[in-house]
């Protein structure tokens, strides 16, 4: 842990561009709200504490945030020097406080490092510089460092000239940060106290402001609208498909790949387009997965092919299956080797043996299906009576025909076969033909109604 080391998190605005009623910190990158970005980014950091200041929708913001963190209420969003007055008093005397802001998630730990290592224990301030700086308050330097800020409005056409601008993040001296604080005055447009008038202050007192320039835009980028927050998002994918990449992942489309959890994964894993990643998911050697497939919480062994359209949501597959088309596994679907599941069928709370096939149409809910059985097009395990949910028993090598509803709770023994178009009620013996059909009638004077011709 960094002992001296005090963070700050400024997450109570209300993101009024955002035209959202939530709060803009929990709008979400990569599956994560904003905030818990920075908030994992802090917690790499190792400091001795963190405090995130909350206003607009805080309850919301606390109840979506599980991280241990200490929460400080901003009733009153009066600016950013205000936000961090009220974090004050949970502040110790001595060490240093690094600010940071719920709605800039892609900072990274190497970054922080960097610009706490250069303010050592005076200030520093991270900076960007950008083509097109308009808006955006610009950096003044003199030969002892960061003098001041100006803010467009306030420029000489000289100053907006310049192209390093002002990111917020900034690291402070606990010693004098009291003081700096109740110095802030609001006699501003905006009637609000800026936590960027501190430079000012700190190189009246003789201190040093360090500034450093990020390596990348992004990596201080807020996000004021919807755009930029998808803009944020394809940087974000990018970054992690180009990780994936490198260790060994093939991705036919880099561009068309979304990470919104965790990934590990085997040698020669083969990625489609428009794939869909969230949870934690883990797969084996050899697995391809094609286009447009959601893989949630998922396990999937060596040499699975996972057709197009196909969504996986906390199931296990193992080793050789194959996977739709249009195929869908529902939690506690839990397939063995070389299973086949095909197209159009859903599978839930259901335990498939080795070398079982369900190919075409079909829905197995609440059942247990043992080794090298193979359910015909169209069946269904007739699982739920509108109240209770029962379990379908399919023994070894049983052969279900085609458009068997299995009324639950039954069992079928193995080597058993059904015979098409059966509505099975009570057991199956094992190793027997079962037939449940209706006699078929034909209604010779039925007259069919049809549609007026007028």
């Amino acid at each position: 842990m960094n002992a001296s080391l005090h963070i700050v998190i400024l997450a109570a605005g209300k993101g009024t561009r955002m035209y959202s009623k939530l709060p803009k910190v929990l709008h979400q990158i990569g599956g994560l709200p904003l905030v818990q970005h920075v908030i994992n980014t802090a917690q790499s950091l190792e400091p001795a504490s963190i405090q995130v200041v909350i206003g607009h929708g805080k309850e919301q913001v606390q109840a979506q945030i599980q991280s241990n963190v200490s929460w400080v209420v901003q009733d009153q969003q009066l600016g950013t020097g205000h936000a961090v007055k009220c974090a004050l008093p949970n502040l110790p005397k001595d060490g240093k406080t690094l600010i940071l802001y719920g709605d800039v998630p892609l900072t990274d730990a190497e970054t922080l490092q960097q610009l706490l290592l250069q303010a050592g224990n005076e200030v520093g301030l991270l900076t960007d510089i950008l083509d097109n700086p308009q808006g955006l308050g610009r950096i003044i330097r003199n030969e002892q460092g960061i003098c001041a800020i100006v803010e467009e409005k306030d420029a000489t056409a000289e100053q907006k000239a310049i192209r390093e601008i002002n990111t917020g993040i900034l690291v402070l001296p606990n010693s004098h940060l009291e003081q700096w604080l109740s110095t802030l005055q609001n006699s501003n447009a905006q009637g609000e106290y800026y936590l960027t008038d501190v430079i000012a202050l700190a190189v009246a007192d003789g201190m040093t402001v360090h500034g450093m320039t990020v390596r990348e835009s992004h990596l201080a980028a807020g996000i004021n609208n919807k755009l930029q927050l998808a803009q944020i998002e394809r940087i974000y994918q990018l970054n992690q498909a180009r990780a994936l990449m490198t260790a060994g992942v093939t991705m036919r489309d880099p561009n068309r790949f979304d990470l919104r959890g965790s990934l590990s994964h085997g040698q020669d894993c083969v990625f489609d387009v428009g794939v869909v990643v969230e949870g934690a998911c883990v797969l084996g050697d050899d697995v391809h997965i094609g286009a447009h497939c959601v893989l949630n919480n998922v396990t999937i062994g060596s040499g699975c092919q996972i057709a197009p359209f196909s969504h996986l949501s906390d199931c296990v597959v193992g080793t050789d299956a194959r996977i739709g088309p249009f195929a869908r596994l529902r939690p506690n679907a839990h397939l063995g080797n070389d299973v086949h599941i095909g197209n159009f069928v859903e599978v839930k709370n259901t335990t498939i043996g080795n070398g079982s096939k369900v190919n075409h149409l079909t829905y197995i809910g609440d059942a247990s299906i043992g080794t090298e059985s193979n359910i015909g097009a169209g069946s269904i395990t007739c699982n739920y009576d509108g109240v209770n949910k029962f379990k379908t028993v399919i023994g070894d090598h049983v052969r279900i025909g085609s458009g068997t509803m299995m009324v639950a709770p039954v069992t079928i023994g193995d080597k058993a076969t059904t015979g098409a178009g059966s509505v099975i009620t009570k057991d199956c013996p094992a190793g027997q033909l079962t037939i449940g059909r209706a006699r078929q009638v034909s209604i010779d004077k039925w007259q069919r109604p049809e549609k007026d011709s007028k």
